[in-house]
């Protein structure tokens, strides 16, 4: 039986949105065994994601969400892997704008279960941070890729355009704080955590309203 690994590369670019631009370091997240694999969020830097995946077959190309340093790249690197790019239909005007001329190969629903290795993901949407945010459990490991939605230390943003924190706030309370502790959280930015480490903190993040 093959060997599930999670390849991790950090890549590194800005973000825009609202008319602002900032600078931000992207985690890049490879799951897969020695002849496939599934790249989720490639961002800023298809080159050096395309050396992480070393010669295997990408089977799809997973987006937690449109915002434009998760996609900006996503495009390049699809050509560049043959691969199709996924994207929950919530986001498409994220991604639209930054893609005016084409758009994702599929939509991610709720629930879609992505196979790899033997292995199955399944996408979990936790809007909030945008409305097609979506989060991906990986049961046999243990793991969650949250994208911008979990973070060690609390919720993604949602002070920007297409953001509401209440809608957030229930997407973690109502379907990833109830996954098991000790799930490791593996997030589009910083730090990796637990479920166990975030969940006893729910009421401070409502409380600050953040």
């Amino acid at each position: 039986m093959s060997t599930l690994t999670i390849d991790h590369v950090v890549t590194s670019g800005t973000f825009s949105l609202d008319g602002g631009t900032w600078d931000v370091d992207n985690n890049v997240w490879i799951v897969g065994d020695d002849s496939e694999c599934l790249v989720i969020d490639p961002a800023h830097n298809p080159d050096a994601i395309l050396q992480a995946v070393n010669g295997r077959t990408v089977k799809a190309i997973l987006l937690t969400h449109g915002h434009d340093d998760h996609i900006r790249s996503a495009g390049e690197f699809a050509e560049l892997a043959k691969a199709p790019i996924h994207l929950h239909q919530d986001d498409w005007m994220l991604w639209r704008a930054v893609f005016p001329d084409v758009g994702p190969d599929a939509a991610i629903a709720d629930g879609d279960q992505f196979t790899v290795a033997e292995a199955t993901l399944k996408a979990i949407h936790t809007p909030g941070h945008s409305p097609g945010s979506v989060s991906f459990h990986l049961p046999s490991e243990g793991t969650l890729f949250s994208g911008d939605t979990l973070f060690q230390g609390g919720p993604g943003a949602t002070g920007r355009s297409y953001s509401d924190f209440p809608t957030i706030i229930e997407s973690i309370r109502t379907k990833l704080l109830s996954l098991p502790e000790e799930t490791v959280v593996r997030t589009g930015h910083g730090d990796s955590t637990t479920i166990g480490a975030e969940k006893p903190h729910l009421d401070e993040w409502i409380a600050r309203g953040h």
